[in-house]
């Protein structure tokens, strides 16, 4: 495992420490692999990962992604089909931004239902 990959696991476990606790919120799905097996959800729903690739990634309202993206603080996440998914972010390494503050963020976004 690369340094930079131990470092968002390491971060990743924090921000899944802070949030797993909350009404709600499961953490990954047993017997499951591949996307969102160890994800952070709220009613089944993800709002907070890490990618195959190794990114920090979180659903968030598609403006709230613009404007972190137009920040700096990340970009729209690709799945690995090329097709940008325009509500998660997948958060720059270096973003100053706070991991377990933007899956808070994307937990009461994902969490509020329909």
């Amino acid at each position: 495992m690369s340094e930079a990959s131990t470092e968002t696991q390491r971060r990743f476990a924090d921000v899944v420490e802070t949030l797993a606790s909350e009404p709600k919120v499961s953490v990954g799905q047993s017997g499951k692999k591949g996307f969102g097996s160890s994800a952070l959800q709220v009613n089944g729903k993800i709002f907070a990962m890490v990618s195959s690739a190794g990114a920090f990634v979180v659903k968030l309202p598609r403006q709230r992604v613009e404007q972190l993206e137009a920040a700096g603080a990340g970009q729209k996440f690709d799945p690995g089909h090329g097709r940008l998914m325009k509500e998660w972010l997948a958060v720059h390494p270096k973003s100053k931004q706070s991991w377990p503050a933007l899956a808070r963020e994307a937990l009461s976004y994902v969490g509020r239902g329909p």
